[in-house]
């Protein structure tokens, strides 16, 4: 075994360690039954005045195999977002909001329509938001933040026309 193999199995292993050690209790106590009552609440109020539809999923961990495996936060984001049915909303405007706790990774995937309308620098701007209260150990006023900001930037560009339903639950998921 060479050196490089030897440093890129050592990062995959310390890596796999990490998101081995991140339990789902760390989850719970990032995101308490109040945290996720006030998400549930910002997300509805948003989709009141936007036709956007907006998850949010905080997955305390990887699981092992895809950690080891190095998956990227972007592709199991692409990949929740797929699971959860993102991609099917009326007007192809459903925003997954993805958080990685093992890391402090946030990403954002946004459909076709969410994605051609916002631009890149302002979901940047939304996951910054996030990132930087998470690393002060600020979860409930970052999240609260970032999809009060994420609301603004889809009322821009879908705001509401009259009554609709709701196509997806307004609920985090929490895995």
């Amino acid at each position: 075994m060479n050196e490089q193999t030897s440093s890129t199995l050592a990062g995959r292993c310390a890596r796999a360690w990490r998101h081995l050690c991140s339990t789902s209790s760390a989850g719970r106590r990032a995101f308490p039954p109040a945290t996720l009552a006030a998400i549930e609440a910002a997300i509805g109020a948003g989709e009141q005045r936007h036709r956007a539809e907006i998850r949010l999923i905080v997955e305390a961990a990887l699981p092992l195999a895809a950690a080891f495996d190095n998956l990227s936060n972007r592709a199991r984001a692409r990949q929740l977002f797929a699971q959860y049915g993102l991609w099917d909303t009326e007007e192809n405007c459903g925003v997954l909001v993805y958080i990685n706790l093992a890391e402090q990774a946030v990403d954002i995937v946004a459909d076709r329509n969410a994605g051609r309308s916002v631009a890149a620098a302002d979901w940047q701007d939304v996951c910054a938001r996030l990132t930087g209260g998470f690393a002060r150990g600020d979860f409930h006023d970052s999240t609260l933040a970032a999809l009060e900001r994420l609301n603004a930037l889809l009322l821009q560009h879908f705001p509401a026309d009259g009554a609709r339903p709701n196509q997806l639950p307004n609920n985090a998921i929490i895995l």
